[in-house]
């Protein structure tokens, strides 16, 4: 192996080890002052056709049930649970970075959105369908 190949290789490596460093510190030293609190958001990609927009918000091992959705005005805002499976609990931990505990997730739509037409779980993503309002719709 040249050297050039090494130093690359050490370079990936240090910034791999970097990386998981600050997701832990996020995860496990955010403060949370009570019982509860928000400890997470989750990832979320936002389409827009003519006529609505979708997100795809990334809830791996969420249950419906633990999900609740509030659409006020631009904002959309969705918050829940994600539990620990109970399969793990009790087990030792050796790598943990799917975050665990109550989430929330809030941002802002580029135009009001009418209403939630449909909601569901697809393949480990909660995908909300936002119709546009009739006069959005028709920019």
């Amino acid at each position: 192996m040249a050297f050039g190949d090494i130093e690359r290789w050490m370079w990936a490596d240090a910034c791999d080890l970097l990386a998981r460093a600050e997701r832990l510190h996020r995860q496990f030293f955010t403060p949370l002052a009570v019982e509860g609190a928000i400890g997470w958001s989750p990832p979320v990609d936002l389409y827009e056709t003519e006529s609505e927009f979708i997100a795809l918000i990334a809830l791996p091992g969420v249950t419906p049930g633990d999900v609740e959705i509030r659409l006020m005005g631009r904002t959309l805002e969705v918050r829940g649970h994600r539990r620990l499976p109970a399969l793990v609990r009790g087990a030792a931990i050796h790598r943990l970075e799917i975050p665990q505990g109550r989430f929330l997730l809030r941002f802002t739509l580029p135009e009001a959105a009418a209403a939630l037409e449909a909601q569901g779980f697809e393949d480990g993503c909660l995908l909300l369908r936002l119709a546009k309002s009739a006069q959005g719709a028709k920019r």
